[in-house]
């Protein structure tokens, strides 16, 4: 597990860092890349001309055209199609699924074809494919537009799963991501395009400008694959998290008092498990927090791996922190939204 000092000195030839939103970063590394490889294009629902629904892809068609950054149909098997094909023909393709929620329709690309390339050629082509999707609710979305699906990813064979919680690890994962050989699933909490959303909907939105994880090298840099990050450190609990769930369970923690460590875990699988095993065996007592539903989430897994490694040094029962087993809500969105208050629940009870 890197330090965030031992990241900073890996990206000081990076070049001069300025602020940058989320959607910013992600945009500087698809235009570093593409400026780096001519073999990498961007494509997807509106990501050309209008540069997408979240202006992710925005001014990437006027700087490098039409052949290398386009808008597809609304087909999302189309989307995935093509670009298994691009990538076993040597391109990086990075396609953009509007919404995480959408991918469904391409499940039979991704998971019989992306997934499986390099193992039923045996070696002979690789899937250097990136697929972003936005994800995660807090928008007043509803269930259609606020899906958390990363641990239907997580269960296949072959595919990468990764979530970053702000813009510098955004921007370094993606570059880390486009060059990966491996087919890459790339999750952007919506909620944490334009600041860090610590889960108190009623209070005004922090931006990025004003957080040091908002300063991104404006050149080219990478954040490693299968390493978690230290966003705070503790010695009383941990916290094992990502995405915007990191920032709620920041913010519990400082509303409880409580000395919790909080690892964010940016790539889900291959997962940092070195990481999770020496914060749980320092701390004796685990929270886990994810906004996906509980049965069968990401989380159930995490719990697994902490109840089979960390057993004779765990003081307390683990805990998890989720979004409920129904659809995600519109009227109840913030019933559903794990939440600072539900989050701080649960550290206090696994320190009874």
């Amino acid at each position: 597990m890197l330090t965030r000092t031992q990241e900073a000195r890996l990206a000081a030839e990076a070049g001069e860092k300025k602020p940058m939103t989320m959607i910013q970063a992600l945009r500087s590394a698809m235009d570093v890349m593409m400026e780096r490889d001519d073999k990498v294009v961007v494509f997807g629902q509106d990501v050309g001309y209008f540069g997408g629904v979240f202006r992710v892809t925005e001014g990437l068609q006027a700087k490098y055209g039409r052949s290398r950054c386009f808008d597809a149909p609304i087909n999302e098997g189309g989307i995935v199609g093509v670009a298994v094909g691009m990538a076993a023909y040597g391109l990086r393709p990075v396609a953009e699924i509007q919404f995480a929620d959408y991918f469904y329709p391409a499940s039979d690309q991704i998971v019989s074809e992306a997934a499986r390339l390099r193992y039923r050629s045996a070696g002979d082509f690789t899937c250097p494919l990136t697929i972003r999707m936005p994800c995660g609710g807090g928008i007043f979305g509803g269930q259609t537009h606020s899906q958390s699906p990363e641990a239907l990813f997580t269960h296949v064979c072959g595919l990468r799963t990764v979530m970053p919680s702000n813009p510098y690890d955004a921007k370094g994962l993606l570059i880390a991501a486009i060059e990966c050989e491996d087919p890459v699933i790339f999750l952007e909490p919506k909620r944490l395009y334009n600041g860090p959303f610590d889960g108190h909907h009623d209070r005004p939105v922090v931006p990025w400008s004003r957080h040091a994880l908002g300063e991104v090298p404006q050149g080219y840099y990478t954040v490693p694959l299968e390493k978690a990050a230290v966003l705070r450190p503790g010695s009383q609990l941990t916290v094992l998290t990502y995405g915007t769930m990191a920032w709620v369970s920041h913010c519990a923690a400082e509303e409880t008092g409580l000395d919790a460590e909080i690892i964010d875990l940016r790539s889900l699988w291959p997962m940092d498990l070195d990481a999770v095993v020496a914060s749980v065996k320092k701390t004796g007592r685990c929270v886990i927090v994810h906004e996906a539903t509980r049965t069968s989430g990401f989380g159930a897994e995490l719990s697994a791996l902490v109840q089979e490694h960390c057993f004779y040094h765990l003081e307390a029962p683990i805990e998890r922190v989720t979004g409920w087993d129904t659809p995600y809500p519109h009227a109840q969105e913030w019933a559903y939204f794990p939440g600072p208050a539900r989050v701080g629940a649960a550290m206090r009870r696994v320190m009874e």
